[in-house]
């Protein structure tokens, strides 16, 4: 197998999750892992018995084709033009950038230089998110008519041991959350044409209450509370909330409505869960998967996918154009709200190719 040599920029929490799903993909040659913070690196390179080595290395070495870009959000866009830079492919934790005018200019700077771009969330690869998407694909749910994504929790700073960028600008519960639910979305009914929302601060503060910091508090620069509508290309017109505010609630994460049917979909944030499907004058009725990737965490497949894909010269599937759509999206909550008018979504994507094959024995994803 012709591997593709990888370089991870960032050993915070998330590189943990990618280190170990990346060792479930062949095709991904791990030539090290930098931080700022290099006793960060070295205790994470320690970890997964791979070498710690600066980003100015990693950026350097000829047998690196794919930066993976694992740090807080508002490096993401920095970071990643020193990859392309450097002449490398570039895969970023989501979201894409903390606003759209910088992702748009990363995009524009990768098509220029012939290079990829890509970031999460991946986890629509996921068995019962695919299992979500044939049976969409089938016509079992009629007519799309819309549906609702809905997270909603009391806020990060209750576990993260540094939630500050949480509440900082590139954070909140859309940029951080809100990747997961829409990406699935797109992925279910394709892109998004037009957004109405609103979006409020309750609190200017947060207490922490996670440690090593139980008893701070810290500022508040984002709006924590945000609920909106989605109309897609298709027609179907989708409602969401996205919250650091809320105690407690009983909605599911997804649920997509059609003419015939309405279809549960689980945690977008996760790869499995129980997919469930209710045909019009029925009952829910729970739906088994035999699609790979339900049984644990593979975040990193889509960095898989984007070295498959350079090596059959196809598109990768989590790409600049879906992650830079669902910025766009995103950041249309807050523009609506300001306004008070529905906002139109100028970008284009596909909706993603369906994963039609395992990629667990190194081979090529179709």
């Amino acid at each position: 197998m012709d591997r593709v040599g990888i370089g991870i920029i960032g050993c915070g929490n998330i590189s943990s999750a990618y280190l170990k799903a990346m060792a479930s993909f062949p095709i991904l040659d791990i030539r090290g892992v930098a931080d700022l913070n290099h006793d960060l690196a070295k205790q994470r390179a320690a970890e997964f018995g791979i070498e710690a080595r600066s980003v100015e290395e990693l950026l350097r070495d000829p047998a690196i084709e794919i930066i993976v870009n694992l740090t807080v959000p508002k490096a993401h866009v920095a970071v990643a033009m020193q990859a392309l830079e450097a002449g490398k492919n570039t895969y970023s934790e989501k979201p894409l950038g903390i606003n759209f005018r910088e992702a748009s200019e990363l995009s524009e700077a990768a098509k220029a230089k012939g290079l990829r771009i890509g970031a999460a969330p991946d986890t629509f690869f996921g068995g019962s998110h695919q299992t979500a998407r044939a049976l969409v694909d089938s016509g079992v749910l009629g007519t799309p008519v819309g549906g609702t994504a809905t997270f909603m929790c009391p806020g990060h700073e209750r576990w993260h041991p540094n939630p500050d960028f949480y509440y900082e600008t590139g954070g909140g519960p859309m940029l951080d959350m809100g990747p997961y639910y829409i990406t699935d979305l797109v992925n279910l009914l394709g892109p998004v044409s037009q957004v109405a929302g609103f979006a409020i601060a309750p609190r200017k503060e947060r207490l922490i209450t996670s440690q090593p910091r139980n008893g701070e508090r810290i500022p508040v620069h984002v709006p924590t509370h945000i609920v909106g509508v989605m109309a897609f290309e298709n027609g179907a017109v989708v409602q969401i909330g996205m919250s650091f505010d809320v105690a407690g609630h009983k909605h599911v994460p997804l649920e997509v409505y059609g003419t015939e049917g309405t279809l549960i979909v689980p945690d977008p944030n996760h790869f499995g869960g129980q997919v469930e499907f209710l045909k019009k004058g029925g009952a829910f009725e729970p739906q088994g998967t035999s699609a790979p990737y339900a049984d644990g965490n593979y975040r990193s497949i889509g960095v898989a996918d984007m070295a498959h894909a350079i090596r059959s010269n196809r598109p990768h599937r989590a790409n600049g154009d879906l992650a830079l759509h669902v910025l766009e999206v995103m950041e249309a909550f807050e523009r609506a709200a300001a306004s008070g008018t529905t906002i139109n979504i100028n970008t284009k994507t596909e909706r993603p190719a369906p994963l039609s094959e395992s990629l667990r024995d190194g081979r090529l994803a179709r």
